[in-house]
Order: structure tokens, then C-alpha cells, then sequence
């Protein structure tokens, strides 16, 4: 197993890994939309989404992975009204053929935000 870590993502806030590569997997944990360099976190679901998926990136990136290798997400959301909004920034960050994915509303995110997003990856 080898332990996945960036700058470049916001850091862990609790006893977990940004991500670990496993065999042919890689586990990146729930990225919310704080900005690594200044810890801000936007206040739209647009610039949230964006963040998210950028940080998604970023850890992707660490353990040699593009968004191409991802094989499924789970996005959680405070709002599912939000989810129009989100799936079409989603999209613009994967292309065809697109990850499996789960989108849920759920009680809370950490730090209040209004998207989380993890993900798993082949390493091909």
C-alpha cells in the first residue's frame, strides 16, 4: 500500500489520507472545495464545484493519475438543488466514457461546505 499525499490539495483534517494506492486502485478521499494555498473556501456551489474537483485533480495527480483513470466517484451534496449546477462543472472536469458515480444529499459536510467529492482510480 502506498500512501498518496500533496500540497496541492487541502491537507487531511483528521486521522485519514488524502489517498492510498492499493494493487491496481487508488482511494482518494472526500475533497472539499478549500483552496490549499490560502485555506479560503469559495462561497458559490459553482466556484465549490470547481475547487472539489480541482483538488480531486491535484491528489490524482500526486499518485501519478489523471482524471481519465477515475472509475467512480461519490459526490455529496448539502443541497440537492445544487445538483443541476455541479453535473454540469462534473463534466467539464471528465470525458467520455465518464466515471460510475453516486450523488447524495447529506446532513453536513466539514467545514460547512456544500460539496465533497471522492473518488477510485486504475492505475493503467
Amino acid at each position: 500500500m502506498k500512501q498518496i499525499s500533496t500540497p496541492n490539495a487541502p491537507a487531511a483534517i483528521g486521522p485519514y489520507s488524502q489517498g492510498l494506492s492499493a494493487g491496481n486502485l487508488t482511494f482518494i478521499s472526500g475533497q472539499i472545495p478549500v483552496n490549499p494555498a490560502t485555506g479560503a473556501m469559495p462561497d458559490t456551489i459553482e466556484e465549490q464545484a470547481t475547487q472539489a474537483l480541482t483538488n480531486l485533480k491535484s491528489v490524482l495527480a500526486a499518485a501519478g493519475l489523471s482524471m481519465s483513470n477515475v472509475i467512480k466517484t461519490v459526490v455529496f451534496l448539502a443541497d440537492l438543488n445544487d445538483f443541476p449546477v455541479v453535473n454540469r462543472i462534473y463534466e467539464s472536469f471528465f470525458a467520455a466514457p465518464y466515471p460510475a458515480r453516486s450523488c447524495v444529499q447529506v446532513a453536513g459536510i466539514p467545514k460547512g461546505a456544500k460539496i465533497e467529492i471522492e473518488c477510485i482510480a486504475v492505475n493503467e
